[in-house]
């Protein structure tokens, strides 16, 4: 879709960022799509943010939330997402604070045990290793699961 008139592109791209929370490279990704020269998107960009349509911020903490509840994403794979979106490393870090400590080990507490009841390898070894390999392609650090491997051992 090729937009020309920049009144438009404005109306289009708040609507857009009001629809759910937006970070500046989505944002420069769309207007680029729409065939916007790079000063036009520039001057959208500033506004959209002087008229707090885009915070990035406020987008990671969003993203973080998000991805850690209703995904069960761990902290790695949440700060990768954001670091491949541009997002500082201030509001990576700020987005990491949004994630309870308890809850979080809670979690993976879950899909352990989750995944622990599905896994049919039978050998102990194997079985340890597979469920390492999900829990770290979760995004899950592997200290921690190994010390919610060691919790689940010991209540069994």
């Amino acid at each position: 879709m090729k937009v020309y008139d920049l009144n438009i592109a404005r109306e289009k791209i708040q609507a857009y960022c009001a629809y759910q929370e937006r970070c500046h490279f989505e944002v420069e990704k769309k207007l680029k799509s729409w065939g916007l020269i790079p000063e036009a998107i520039d001057m959208l960009v500033g506004e959209l943010m002087q008229h707090n349509f885009l915070n990035e911020e406020r987008y990671a903490r969003s993203f973080a939330r998000g991805k850690f509840r209703i995904k069960k994403w761990g902290r790695i794979k949440i700060k990768l997402e954001l670091k491949k979106r541009s997002i500082y490393a201030k509001c990576i870090e700020f987005a990491m604070q949004e994630i309870d400590p308890d809850a979080y080990y809670e979690t993976l507490k879950e899909l352990l045990q989750k995944k622990s009841t599905l896994e049919k390898e039978l050998h102990p070894y194997k079985r340890k290793v597979k469920l390492t390999r999900y829990l770290v392609s979760r995004g899950f650090e592997y200290d921690l699961i190994r010390l919610a491997m060691d919790d689940q051992e010991s209540s069994d």
